[in-house]
């Protein structure tokens, strides 16, 4: 019999994450042969539906796979939030230290015990910066008053604030009118999105905060997963090893790409000093301790080690 796999993504074709989730579907369809049948909706809000809609649809059994935003989960798993550790993590080395080690295991135990996901992956969901359409942002002073969109998380929300940013919370799907049509003043975000998405028609000056590297989950649906054949299971987890090493890769390489683009389209991209980047950190550090104030110990503790056990 065969085995009918669907995967839902939210992007467009040049998304490195659309890119992956087609690496994963090729790797699937050379090890498994005609013993899987793979489809992948690669844009779900083309359909009318909200992004955020992946995650139902996967926990429910629609969908058998999806990949998603990891703070998007943090109300169910709190511990998710160590990711939302704005200004913290260095650089990507150290990001993919985190994830792939004894804390992102463990993370990965934590979502499969509280929710009917499965976690099979962790990919860069890109370094994050902001861009305005109302002139260069270089201090937080620049920040007083203005409307930014958000992630939808509270923890997000309160190093924005922190800032002097009025956050709102406004799904991807409908992001770009809320550029065009100025219903937000600035917004953050990966270079990769900020091109793709057309957001720097509008929003003129990117200021390279790289305030946080976003985590995207490979998420599955459990009881589907525990269905299938050892064998079949084996194949989907090597694909999505496969899948992720060429998604880092896309991320990585999309940085300069989409750089270059934006810089030609006449958009003006500020890349922070030391000391303008340290007011940021000054201001917000007391609501990023504030997000790992209540985790217990043990947490903290490997989010350190890991981040400690990359080689200078």
């Amino acid at each position: 019999m065969t085995i009918t796999i669907n995967i839902g993504g939210y992007q467009g074709d040049q998304s490195v994450h659309t890119r992956a989730v087609n690496v994963l579907c090729q790797a699937v369809e050379r090890d498994a042969g005609d013993a899987v049948k793979i489809n992948f909706v690669q844009n779900i809000v083309s359909q009318g539906f909200k992004a955020a809609d992946l995650l139902s649809k996967t926990e429910s059994g629609e969908l058998d796979g999806c990949y998603f935003s990891s703070s998007y989960l943090t109300q169910r798993i709190p511990e998710l939030g160590l990711f939302d550790q704005h200004f913290v993590v260095p650089d990507r080395r150290h990001a993919y230290a985190v994830l792939d080690g004894a804390l992102g295991k463990r993370l990965a135990l934590e979502l499969e015990s509280r929710t009917g996901f499965t976690a099979l992956g962790y990919w860069d969901n890109g370094l994050r910066h902001i861009s305005s359409a109302q002139g260069p942002i270089r201090r937080p002073s620049d920040c007083q008053g203005l409307k930014i969109r958000t992630l939808s998380n509270e923890d997000h929300q309160r190093v924005f604030r922190a800032l002097g940013f009025q956050p709102m919370s406004i799904d991807v799907r409908d992001l770009p009118q809320a550029v065009t049509s100025h219903k937000i003043d600035a917004q953050e975000n990966p270079l990769t999105n900020i091109y793709n998405f057309g957001l720097h028609k509008t929003h003129k000056h990117i200021t390279l905060t790289r305030h946080l590297l976003g985590v995207a989950i490979v998420l599955f649906n459990k009881e589907k997963v525990d269905s299938w054949p050892e064998d079949i299971q084996q194949v989907v987890k090597n694909a999505v090893i496969e899948a992720t090493a060429a998604q880092r890769k896309f991320a990585e390489d999309d940085d300069t790409v989409c750089r270059k683009a934006i810089e030609a389209d006449g958009c003006e991209i500020i890349t922070l000093s030391d000391d303008e980047r340290a007011e940021f950190v000054s201001v917000t550090k007391h609501e990023v301790a504030h997000t790992i104030a209540n985790f217990d110990a043990s947490w903290i503790e490997l989010f350190n080690a890991d981040l400690a056990g990359v080689p200078t």
